[in-house]
């Protein structure tokens, strides 16, 4: 006997490039070798970081990043973008059994995450140059979307689509090994 139950969460995870934490850094050599490092990365299966919408990588800090003088956006503002966000997702969806992008169905895709010739020819060289899976262009396409409603846009324009492309930092980063 088998039971399934309904399930809805969002993973955060962090791995290091490598056993030593260095590979690729400015601020320190790393010791690895090759094979090290390809058995690592053979810890996390191609499948399951297919499945992770956004794959980004992160820098160390350093003290001066720390204490530029430069004007970032505030956590409130953050907020209130995301949630004028949420509003417009919860707006488009009301008909549908969904409330955000993440779920949307292929023939909502069709409707909602429609792309100009422009950007149709940017996902295609992605799709090729990286290797793309259907499902991280699927992805591609749903976070393009709510890139597009943080900006306020009704339609995903070539930026949001970039900006979607960026987020898929492994794909770019091991595509085509």
């Amino acid at each position: 006997m088998a039971v399934t139950y309904p399930c809805n969460f969002v993973l955060v995870a962090s791995m290091n490039p490598c056993p030593c934490g260095y590979h690729g850094t400015k601020e320190k050599e790393c010791h690895c070798r090759p094979e090290q490092i390809k058995r690592y990365r053979n810890k996390i299966s191609g499948p399951l970081l297919d499945r992770i919408d956004l794959q980004i990588e992160v820098e160390s800090v350093t003290y001066q990043k720390i204490n530029r003088e430069e004007k970032t956006e505030t956590s409130e503002e953050i907020k209130r973008r995301v949630n004028r966000a949420r509003k417009i997702q919860l707006k488009r969806y009301e008909q549908y059994p969904i409330y955000s992008n993440s779920e949307l169905t292929p023939n909502l895709m069709e409707k909602y995450c429609q792309l100009d010739k422009a950007s149709k020819k940017i996902l295609e060289e992605a799709f090729e140059k990286l290797g793309l899976s259907v499902r991280a262009y699927t992805k591609i396409l749903k976070v393009a979307r709510t890139i597009a409603d943080l900006n306020q846009s009704d339609k995903i324009q070539i930026n949001h689509l970039a900006e979607a492309i960026q987020y898929r930092s492994l794909d770019r980063k091991y595509g085509g090994e």
